[in-house]
């Protein structure tokens, strides 16, 4: 091989290799199907809520003033309304850090995403309902992995409830939702 058709072969391969890498970094959390994921829920009783959680850390996005690490984070249900009694929270993790999903009853007049954010950049948990925030199982963990699964089923009644992830600054950077349960 003649050194012109060296340097035209490694060109070519650099070239093709840059695009398999962008074209997977473009899928990013939004790309990620369900099929994916490393776990896969039981049968869950009630309505089910499918929750997403993500952050652009996964497809390689920053935006800057978004929230204090300069993240854009999302915590976003599939529905915003349910009827009272039994509803079961499946979070998936679209996301490349751990995340949760914690249910905290919303007062009245208040609006979702104006909870203080504490010191250690979290959110009061005081009346907390419960939290999908255990690896591929249900109920409290550690938090939900990349790629991974979370659950848990809850008895709720007529109200408004905001779905919270609360791992530090993950809500001030906008992982929040409304539910409402209806009567």
């Amino acid at each position: 091989m003649r050194l012109h058709d060296a340097w035209l072969t490694g060109t070519a391969t650099a070239i093709m290799l840059t695009a398999v890498v962008a074209g997977q970094a473009a899928m990013g959390a939004t790309a990620r199907p369900e099929s994916r994921l490393e776990c896969t829920a039981p049968p869950l009783s009630g309505h089910t809520v499918k929750v997403d959680l993500a952050d652009d850390q996964a497809s390689g996005m920053m935006n800057p003033g978004s929230g204090p690490s300069g993240m854009k984070m999302r915590l976003t249900a599939d529905t915003t309304k349910v009827p009272a009694g039994t509803v079961s929270l499946l979070a998936y993790n679209k996301g490349s850090l751990a995340h949760e999903v914690v249910v905290l009853p919303l007062p009245s007049g208040q609006k979702v995403g104006k909870r203080p954010v504490r010191s250690d950049g979290r959110v009061d948990e005081t009346g907390s309902l419960g939290e999908a925030s255990h690896n591929c199982a249900a109920d409290e963990g550690g938090g939900i992995a990349p790629d991974s699964a979370g659950w848990t089923t809850l008895t709720l009644r007529p109200g408004r409830y905001e779905l919270v992830c609360n791992f530090p600054d993950h809500y001030a950077s906008g992982m929040y939702a409304e539910l409402d349960v209806t009567g």
